[in-house]
């Protein structure tokens, strides 16, 4: 028999499918084939495949197992700063599955799809309108694809204006990881502004690293510390002064959709998390989608396709000797994007209204800074002031304590919570982000409001308790620094405990 595992009421410890089942077991019966040719050659391998035998119950209730440990936003409130985990309205994801969407191909012939070239088409146009761009390439398939989308178009402008010695892209010290990177990958000059105690750019830093080889600006507004860059408009001017471009990273773009244009700011390129902004939360693995709008300096230069509306009909120009993509960079990705992240974000879009969208970023807004107001007295802010749509916190609120920013984080997790996003960004120490989203009620906030508190005070009479947080989990407290550079990846057959 296998070793006996601990169940904890209705929550079952679950072992992995190997363990549970056995190479010598099988839940189905096939009949031996007969009269049949193997027609590939060497690749055929009649061996043993090692994948264990589960009956049909075992195979589901392992599933559904699984499925209970997971966090939610649909089970509880979700405070990721920085990835905007907010409700998802059931009405997108039926839409997302209408016939002609849902089983759509990016191979079939354009006459045969044109209702969903037209959502395209729709979808485009509000976010041109909600940006003040003049053009979109729509086929960016997450955020970190939009920036390296964004980032070609303005090397390409500059290719065209004979200026490839222009190489140093600027980047805030605050910035998301991929901004440097995908500037990096491109050949760029990568050089780091610092920023001022304000958490915001230092404009003084920012002049002094402006050359003849300055390309471009990559700037993040709302910035990772959930505060707006208020010297944006200076900002761009001195770009533009000085032959540049400016880059904006749109993950923030939840506190801003209704209230302000990014067009209305300088700015030249921006991608926007549909997944993110406009419905679908972020994260999990599922698929993401990153648009990117482009101002009249980088409009030739978009990406292939483009679909435009020629008459009656829409069409997909693909081919980079059509005179629409005579200046583009070529084609970013193979097909046209993310059919159902369209759908969801324009469902989201036409239920919320203009009016609507811009409640949704008063909410956000209202909601961070409630948190922080109520939070301020017993944690401490990274910064002074109101945030925008996410409240930044450091660890000075846990000094002489021996409790870390980790701890913390574990130890919400057994007050039914996922942490809030933790140690970024980097220029605070033992950073706390939380960002509530405006799709959570007061109570759900005061909920945790409440729960924030309980676990400060905490802090102040068990701090050893903190040490072995989570308690509650499947797993208990992990050493993640092993676990990250020792990984185990697969399961070895040698560690199977044999199925009798």
């Amino acid at each position: 028999m296998k070793e006996k595992i601990s169940h904890k009421g209705l929550d079952h410890e679950e072992l992995l499918l190997f363990e549970i089942g056995g190479l010598n077991k099988s839940g189905v019966d096939f009949p031996e084939t007969q009269g049949y040719e193997q027609r590939i050659g060497s690749s055929y391998e009649d061996k043993e495949i090692g994948i264990p035998g589960l009956s049909e119950p075992e195979a589901v209730r392992h599933y559904v197992r699984l499925s209970r440990k997971n966090y939610s936003i649909d089970a509880g409130m979700y405070p990721l700063g920085s990835c905007t985990m907010k409700h998802n309205p059931r009405l997108n994801e039926k839409l997302a599955r209408l016939k002609g969407f849902s089983d759509i191909h990016p191979l079939q012939p354009v006459s045969t799809c044109q209702g969903a070239l037209e959502l395209i088409h729709e979808i485009s146009l509000w976010l041109k309108e909600l940006t003040g761009m003049s053009a979109i390439a729509m086929s960016p398939k997450a955020g970190a694809q939009g920036e390296l989308c964004g980032m070609m178009a303005i090397k390409q402008a500059l290719k065209s204006k004979g200026q490839e010695s222009r190489k140093k892209v600027l980047v805030p010290d605050s910035a998301h990881g991929t901004n440097p990177a995908t500037a990096a990958f491109l050949g760029f000059e990568v050089i780091t502004i610092k920023s001022t105690v304000a958490g915001r750019l230092d404009l003084k830093d920012f002049k002094s690293k402006i050359d003849k080889k300055f390309a471009a600006a990559m700037i993040t507004n709302p910035n990772t510390c959930g505060l707006f860059e208020k010297d944006i408009i200076k900002i761009s001017e001195i770009i533009h002064q000085n032959g540049g471009y400016l880059y904006c990273d749109g993950a923030n773009f939840n506190a801003l959709v209704g209230k302000i244009k990014p067009g209305d700011m300088g700015i030249d390129a921006m991608h926007i998390n549909l997944h993110k902004t406009f419905s679908t939360p972020h994260g999990g693995g599922g698929p993401g989608s990153g648009p990117v709008v482009f101002s009249d300096k980088l409009a030739s230069f978009c990406p292939a396709p483009k679909i435009e509306k020629i008459g009656n009909k829409f069409e997909i120009f693909e081919n980079e000797n059509n005179e629409n993509l005579l200046e583009s960079f070529g084609r970013l990705s193979a097909f046209h994007g993310q059919m159902g992240m369209y759908v969801r974000a324009l469902s989201y879009m036409l239920s919320h209204g203009a009016d609507g969208l811009r409640q949704v970023s008063e909410d956000a807004v209202l909601s961070a800074n409630y948190i922080k107001s109520s939070l301020e007295d017993v944690m401490s802010s990274a910064y002074e002031g109101y945030c925008m749509h996410e409240v930044l916190f450091n660890d000075d609120f846990l000094k002489d304590t021996d409790v870390e920013t980790l701890d913390f984080a574990k130890a919400l997790i057994d007050k039914g919570y996922h942490p809030m996003t933790i140690y970024f960004p980097l220029i605070v120490h033992g950073a706390l982000l939380v960002e509530p989203t405006e799709t959570e009620s007061k109570f759900s906030i005061d909920q945790f409001i409440l729960t924030m508190k309980d676990l400060v005070n905490k802090t102040q009479s068990d701090s050893d308790s903190f040490k072995s947080a989570p308690k509650f989990t499947p797993v208990r407290r992990l050493d993640e620094t092993k676990a990250a550079r020792e990984p185990i990846l697969r399961w070895k057959k040698e560690t199977i405990i044999a199925a009798e």
